[in-house]
């Protein structure tokens, strides 16, 4: 791209948050590594924002000064508004004159404030490969109303307010840079953020009002600050300037104040704000409850030959260091009754009014990790075998218990597994994830009375479950896949003749 601007004049260059690839329209801001006076290197981060139920760091695609942070930790930034501004120096001059670290520059006249974006983080770009890592972590898997990959499209960007040194861009060059850098891999959502000013967020938080329910009066429906005090019932309590208070009844936790010398009594309430992937997930389940039509079936089934197999693989040298649980030889199973019903693995296209069907498989797995449940999916998993399929499901897990959980590990899913039998669950009825067809949910594995030729003995049993989008998927589909997964947990070594 052409410099124009001399190096070393110190111009101020506005860094505007890039869509990360996911096709958000948003991100919160978890924090900063930087404050105003700091010097920057090109390449170094500079802040983490939280997305799709990932925490990216974001690279400085500048050299310089740290001038102003124009966003607050546990704000939302909308796609396309500035985070930050810096002074530049002579030592990003390279960046400017050849595009280096994929930043790209623009100005519309010379020595001119200019404005950055990242690019190289959305699906055009983006190259996805198989990471083999041998980690021996058992993954923690969770229950099935998960399906949190929500994959909001829509992008909206909020009035901009004139900045004192920095020239600013319109949200129409805004969403045009973004249609011409980035591409959408699944169709929007019905349940997509609300679109809003930061200024108008900002006040809607203080206030304790829901966008969800302010009609936006901005440029394409964006809600303003205007929209905002407007929705503040009149019977909250008024400041003296006249601005409207939130109402909420602040709590404490129980304890001796040592400045008081006194014993608080336990808070009766306690208010957490809804954000980060809490809203992430409850909008993909809202999303799913509401567009997609499901059903549910089960099975239970004498797993005893799969459990005999699966300590025997234990003892082998192939299976040294390598964590097997039954959910890997679950996911095997599923697997192979995916290559014979590919039915099952489809996606309905809405905008498009298409079934398609997918002849590959990223499955998904439900994780617990701290900051909730997330579900990476492994690529291409139809290719693996059981010892790599037991790796990958161990590296992901821990990746993702660690927050180091890409977006690309957590997009594209096609068909999810979930695990509400390490809760000692015999079953459940999991929600569809947006974007796939079925979820399967692995009860607990136990010891029970059965009826094994023809005389009552002891062996493992476990209930398989599976919710469906009905509208793709008939209950005779359904039933047929999961008896077929069910008789390769049975009788596992049939599982040789379908690899």
């Amino acid at each position: 791209m052409e410099d124009r601007a001399k190096p070393g004049q110190g111009d101020i260059v506005e860094f505007r948050l890039p869509d990360l690839g996911e096709g958000l329209a948003d991100a919160e801001l978890v924090s900063w590594s930087v404050s105003v006076g700091d010097a920057v290197e090109l390449n170094q981060t500079i802040a983490e924002v939280e997305t799709a139920k990932a925490v990216v760091a974001l690279p400085s695609p500048f050299a310089g000064l740290v001038v102003e942070l124009l966003a607050q930790p546990g704000e939302t930034v909308l796609v396309g508004a500035p985070l930050i501004r810096v002074r530049d120096s002579a030592a990003a001059s390279a960046s400017r004159a050849g595009g280096t670290n994929g930043a790209e520059v623009s100005s519309d006249a010379p020595g001119a404030g200019r404005t950055a974006v990242l690019v190289g983080y959305g699906p055009e770009g983006e190259t996805v490969s198989r990471r083999r890592r041998p980690v021996a972590a058992e993954p923690v898997v969770t229950e099935a109303d998960s399906g949190q990959q929500t994959e909001e499209v829509q992008r909206a960007v909020p009035e901009q307010a004139e900045a004192p040194a920095a020239q600013t861009i319109s949200p129409t060059d805004v969403e045009d840079e973004a249609a011409a850098t980035f591409s959408p891999t699944r169709p929007p959502l019905t349940t997509t953020r609300a679109a809003a000013t930061p200024a108008a967020r900002r006040l809607a938080r203080e206030l304790g009002i829901d966008l969800w329910f302010v009609a936006g009066s901005g440029p394409d429906g964006a809600v303003t600050v205007e929209d905002v005090r407007g929705a503040v019932p009149v019977s909250q309590p008024r400041t003296p300037a006249g601005q409207p208070q939130a109402t909420r009844v602040a709590t404490a936790p129980a304890g001796t104040d040592p400045a008081a010398g006194v014993i608080r009594p336990p808070a009766r309430e306690v208010r957490t704000p809804i954000s980060g992937i809490r809203k992430r997930t409850a909008a993909a389940m809202l999303a799913s409850a509401r567009s997609i039509p499901q059903a549910s079936t089960f099975v239970t089934l004498d797993c005893t030959a799969s459990m005999e197999l699966l300590d025997h693989l234990r003892s082998t040298k192939s299976f040294a260091g390598v964590t097997l649980t039954p959910l890997a030889l679950v996911a095997r199973s599923v697997l192979a009754a995916l290559a014979e019903f590919p039915e099952m693995n489809v996606f309905w296209d809405e905008a498009a009014q298409e079934i398609v069907t997918k002849h590959y498989v990223n499955l998904g797995v439900a994780v617990a990790t701290d900051r909730g449940l997330l579900v990476p999916n492994i690529k291409e998993a139809q290719s693996l075998n059981l010892r790599d399929l037991t790796r990958e499901i161990g590296w992901l897990a821990e990746t993702a218990r660690a927050g180091r959980a890409s977006p690309a590990d957590l997009r594209g899913g096609t068909f999810t597994i979930t695990n509400v039998g390490v809760f000692g669950v015999d079953t459940g009825v999991p929600l569809v994830n947006p974007g796939e067809a079925a979820i399967l949910c692995l009860g607990s594995i136990r010891k029970r009375p059965w009826v094994f030729r023809d005389e009552l003995a002891i062996r493992w049993v476990t209930t398989l479950g599976i919710s469906f989008d009905h509208r793709m998927i008939d209950g005779e589909l359904a039933a047929r896949f999961l008896a077929t997964t069910a008789s390769l947990l049975e009788d596992p070594l049939t599982l040789l003749s379908r690899v």
